[in-house]
């Protein structure tokens, strides 16, 4: 089982990289981020990060490349379920109020920050944008809120008409997805990066591409003189047959929310690792009473198990898997005396799923270096945000060896993975920093 696993990622993983090269059904979005920083940027920004069913307000001093970020405060905040169920209205109503607050406990210097002018608010989501009209009307793709009037309405305009009727001086010119906003912040420290992952509930990529690349773009170029755009792959869609999906990964896609949607996502982000090993698991107490005679009744129900416990039990380096049981215990309820043997086993199906899912993250990153054309001549950096990257480390050691594994030795040194600056949400900032007052 384990032999024919590995051979069968590795041989999925190359053709992901070859198809990822072709022309596909991937519906790529080109982000409407109208600037990436340079490392110069100075003074107070502030940004906001709106998430499934919260949000973060930041704000932070820049001081430049070479000069320590400062003021550094965070908050993050609930949204109420009637405000989750609302209009798109009420729910900017409901943040602009809570920026407000913000604000007054962290106000600009007036001195340093200009407070007579109009600052600017970058903003982004950690879920699909559809930024077909982006700061001139943008429709946005809900995947946790019930609000559906948006898909119609100017995104935009409703932000900054929030913000104004709370006597904000803010204004939002751009709505972007985290990633594009992790990689805004990348290129603040590093302008060598060029394409940035989210591994963490969700699973994404962005990267940059010259203006002429993209000859099918028939909108409106952005006003930066930079040449470049921002592609937000949303490779959380990507599908095709030579994908590795299995009887668990099909039953989870026909159980789900959206069925025949997210194909890649529910094979390499952290909202569905756990769910498949608890399904491999449940077949394999069905079938060779693995856990003893009769199935622990949590083990059949969707989700018991999540994917920081299946990292812990992973990662368990004691001699006779001590976590493995305690996590069993504590999350399937009946499982209190399992064998060393089966605490084993449940470790080598974690192993498998994860290593899956870390070289189909990583043949994604292989195929879109290799897209820009740099593997064999230029150094490429590539930033990596989420909770599943940082702290999940077989799973982040198995996305790098498969990366380095792919490009061989002679090209191994040319792409650097790093983890991202500032953690989930801090890229609402820089964008906030280097955006033209006219995204175009």
């Amino acid at each position: 089982m384990r032999k024919e696993a590995v051979v069968l990622a590795t041989v999925t993983t190359v053709a992901v990289v070859a198809v990822l090269e072709e022309t596909s059904t991937l519906n790529m979005l080109v982000s409407y981020a109208a600037s990436l920083p340079k490392g110069d940027e100075k003074g107070l920004y502030y940004g906001l990060n709106l998430r499934g069913t919260n949000f973060l307000i930041l704000c932070a001093r820049l001081g430049g490349r070479n000069e320590p970020i400062s003021d550094l405060y965070r908050k993050e905040i609930s949204i109420p379920p009637n405000v989750l169920s609302g209009t798109s209205q009420e729910l900017f109503d409901y943040i602009a109020v809570e920026l407000a607050k913000f604000v007054s406990e962290h106000p600009p210097d007036d001195t340093l920050d200009a407070p007579e002018r109009e600052k600017k608010l970058g903003f982004t989501v950690s879920y699909p944008v559809d930024q077909a009209a982006a700061s001139s009307g943008s429709a946005i793709k809900w995947k946790s809120f019930s609000a559906n009037d948006t898909v119609e309405k100017a995104l935009i305009n409703d932000i900054n008409r929030a913000l104004e009727k709370h006597g904000l001086k803010f204004r939002v010119f751009s709505l972007v997805d985290d990633t594009v906003g992790n990689l805004a912040g990348g290129r603040y420290y590093n302008n060598g990066i060029v394409a940035s992952v989210t591994l963490a509930m969700g699973s994404n990529a962005a990267y940059v591409e010259p203006n002429e690349a993209v000859p099918k773009w028939q909108g409106p170029m952005p006003s930066s003189n930079s040449g470049e755009l921002v592609i937000n792959t949303e490779w959380g869609n990507f599908n095709c047959s030579n994908l590795p999906v299995t009887e668990f990964d099909s039953s989870l896609d026909s159980e789900s929310s959206n069925p025949g949607c997210r194909i890649f996502e529910k094979l390499t982000s952290a909202m569905y690792l756990g769910e498949i090993v608890r399904r491999v698991l449940l077949k394999m107490a069905q079938e060779t009473a693995l856990f003893g005679d009769v199935v622990p009744p949590k083990l059949a129900t969707p989700y018991q198990l999540r994917s920081p416990d299946m990292a812990a039990m992973h990662q368990d380096t004691s001699e006779d898997h001590g976590v493995v049981g305690e996590k069993l215990k504590e999350n399937l309820g009946q499982i209190t005396n399992s064998t060393p043997m089966v605490r084993e086993v449940v470790a080598e199906v974690c192993d498998i799923v994860a290593e899956r899912g870390a070289r189909l993250a990583g043949a994604g990153i292989v195929g879109i270096i290799k897209k820009l054309g740099r593997i064999e001549s230029r150094k490429s950096v590539v930033t990596v945000e989420g909770g599943l990257y940082e702290h999940y480390r077989v799973f982040r050691n198995y996305l790098h060896s498969s990366v380095w594994e792919m490009l061989g030795s002679d090209h191994s040194d040319n792409v650097v993975i790093e983890h991202s600056h500032g953690g989930s949400g801090a890229g609402a900032v820089f964008l906030a920093a280097c955006q033209n007052t006219k995204s175009f």
